[in-house]
């Protein structure tokens, strides 16, 4: 299975979430392979933010700005774009703000899903969904082997909690209204993901970049933390492999898939820092910030044996190349070059790499 450009020429996509590190990233690979894009999300989460710096409202067809949790404006939005293909990646995001505003993460994370759901119910023209939840809406009981599609949902922090909810929320509009209705509903699980232009606050790749570049060590809040990191390309590839099959063979795909590395690519948050700052060079360095901070999981991994052997989808950057093309596209940026450029490069350069294997 390849990433088809004859299927999305041309394909009406509505992207929720479309101003964010992730979406960002899709909206510049959707419109490569010449799908119309229209956006809606809130506007940029960062200054700067990869949406402004590469102009992906360039890459739109339609740029809304908007909340999902304002079901009237969302279920307009979407009947004006009358889209084929929905992709909800719209989110509160981040483990620690969900500690400081639980309120804001289960309206945005669960009751969000729920509208968009709901706008897809109200929009004839709409075929296949998918619905990008995350690695943590697992029941975690640390432990060292990956867990599978099939493993307990859950979740100890509010932010992973609410995942899991948008998990099942979207399990009973599959069974309850969707598939009735021909429409295919798949969700996607993906790892630590890391790339260019992410500027969120408390994540180690952006935390290490405004580090280095004001000469500063990197505070690390939990370094023996195993992660499964991946480049920001890898499971974006997994959603729009997914995307394919979800519309061609909706019984078999309208379920949930796990993206992830692979398991010999999984490391503690240390390897990672030590890495950031061998590559950043300019005597770059980081420490273990010893205060108190909430809880976080030690361990999590998952198992992606379902997405290789029925999608064919495997991840194809180690965790090395994975950090090197990450510090490079940073390296560019701080040198004021044309970031829509050179991360068009990255996107040719990896689906080229992609179709060789």
């Amino acid at each position: 299975m390849v990433i088809d450009p004859s299927f999305w020429k041309n394909k009406s996509v509505f992207l929720t979430g479309h101003t964010g590190f992730k979406g960002s990233w899709l909206s510049l690979w959707l419109n490569h392979l010449g799908a119309k894009v229209t956006g809606f999300a809130l506007e940029p989460p960062t200054d700067p933010s990869l949406f402004c710096v590469a102009k992906v409202t360039d890459s739109l067809h339609e740029n809304v700005y908007g909340d999902i949790r304002n079901i009237g404006q969302l279920i307009d939005s979407m009947g004006e774009a009358q889209p084929e293909l929905v992709i909800h990646m719209a989110a509160q995001s981040l483990v620690l703000e969900s500690y400081t505003d639980p309120i804001k993460t289960y309206s945005t994370n669960v009751m969000g899903t729920v509208n968009v759901l709901e706008a897809v119910r109200k929009t004839s023209t709409v075929q296949t969904i998918l619905n990008i939840t995350s690695d943590k809406c697992y029941e975690n009981k640390e432990q060292p082997h990956g867990y599978t599609e099939e493993s307990q949902l859950g979740g100890h922090d509010p932010y992973s909690n609410s995942k899991g909810c948008s998990e099942l929320v979207s399990s009973a509009y599959r069974k309850s209204f969707l598939q009735d209705c021909g429409i295919a509903l798949g969700t996607a699980r993906a790892g630590n993901v890391i790339g260019g232009g992410d500027w969120a606050k408390d994540r180690i790749i952006p935390d290490a970049i405004r580090s280095f570049c004001n000469s500063k060590s990197l505070m690390v809040r939990n370094p023996k933390a195993i992660r499964p990191w991946q480049h920001v390309l890898e499971p974006l590839a997994g959603y729009l492999l997914l995307c394919q099959e979800l519309t061609k063979t909706p019984k078999q795909f309208a379920c949930s898939w796990n993206f992830g590395p692979k398991e010999m690519e999984v490391r503690p948050v240390s390897f990672v820092a030590d890495a950031l700052a061998e590559l950043w060079e300019n005597d770059a360095s980081w420490h273990f910030d010893k205060s108190n901070n909430p809880h976080e999981t030690q361990c999590l991994t998952l198992d992606c044996h379902k997405a290789n052997t029925l999608l064919k989808w495997d991840p194809i950057w180690c965790i090395n190349r994975t950090l090197r093309e990450t510090v490079d596209w940073y390296k560019v940026w701080n040198n004021g070059d044309n970031m829509y450029d050179y991360s068009l490069r990255q996107i040719k350069e990896y689906q080229e790499e992609r179709l060789s294997q």
